[in-house]
């Protein structure tokens, strides 16, 4: 369904709480795609969260790391809003979603809680490859080249486990932590030398080109998640098992690479 048709009121009207998990996600061909990233990220999360505010439905909005930009320091939910820099249409869209909620909520009545989650990592049954940990075990596994942002091999990003993901949702929600806050939800800062090296330790000969990319070249930050730690999220997804247990389903794509590596 389409989360800007009416039909979207009766489901929320019967509804306690709304994870909205509804985006464009791909921060770097959001620069080619910019007029569906408004519709859907901007005009998406505006139509879901006052239909939530009229119908007192406490709601969960996904954001993303990627609001921060390039940082200097280790930065948390306290970064002033000035010094947040989002590099892309697609972050700049959740930045946008974080001010809205903020802002509806101090005219109407609206529960919600911001999650700024990592790059997701880790194998599921609709896992995507478009992001860093996932698409580098994809080129692995395949035998190709894994291509890394220019310059990025050394720079820190933010990451998070898809266990840990899953877990940080069913905690707000059995926990009704719905307190108009932000939170980052972070399993771990990693270097993408880092994420290499951790593939290595299964598939030893790999390959790597280097290319360019309109974004990333000098995208460094490193997150904390000190502030839903003290909330009581926990954290428990490790990168190395999760590389190996994706290789493993991935195992048959390419015998060769197999066959000489593991």
């Amino acid at each position: 369904m389409d989360i800007l048709s009416d039909e979207m009121e009766s489901i929320i009207q019967d509804s306690d709480i709304l994870i909205h998990l509804a985006a464009i996600t791909d921060a770097e061909t959001s620069f080619q795609n910019t007029e569906n990233i408004n519709r859907v990220n901007k005009k998406g999360i505006e139509h879901i969260a006052q239909l939530c505010s009229k119908h007192s439905c406490s709601l969960m909005f996904f954001s993303t790391t990627s609001v921060y930009g390039p940082q200097g320091d280790r930065v948390d939910e306290n970064c002033k809003e000035s010094d947040l820099n989002p590099n892309s249409p697609y972050a700049d869209s959740k930045l946008y979603g974080e001010k809205f909620l903020q802002s509806l909520s101090l005219k109407n009545k609206l529960h919600f809680i911001t999650l700024r989650v990592g790059t997701i990592f880790g194998y599921s049954i609709g896992i995507r490859f478009h992001t860093a940990v996932n698409k580098f075990i994809w080129q692995a596994s395949s035998g190709e080249e894994i291509t890394v942002w220019r310059t990025a091999l050394n720079q820190m990003r933010p990451y998070c486990g898809l266990n840990d993901c899953i877990n940080a949702v069913n905690y707000i929600v059995n926990n009704k932590i719905f307190d108009n806050q932000i939170y980052n939800i972070v399993s771990v800062n990693l270097t993408v030398k880092g994420i290499l090296d951790a593939i290595k330790l299964y598939i030893p000969d790999i390959k790597i080109k280097y290319v360019d990319s309109p974004i990333m070249n000098q995208l460094s930050y490193h997150v904390s998640s000190q502030k839903s730690l003290e909330r009581g999220f926990t954290y428990s997804d490790n990168l190395g098992e999760s590389i190996k247990e994706t290789i493993d389903k991935l195992k048959n794509m390419n015998s060769s690479v197999f066959k000489n590596n593991i």
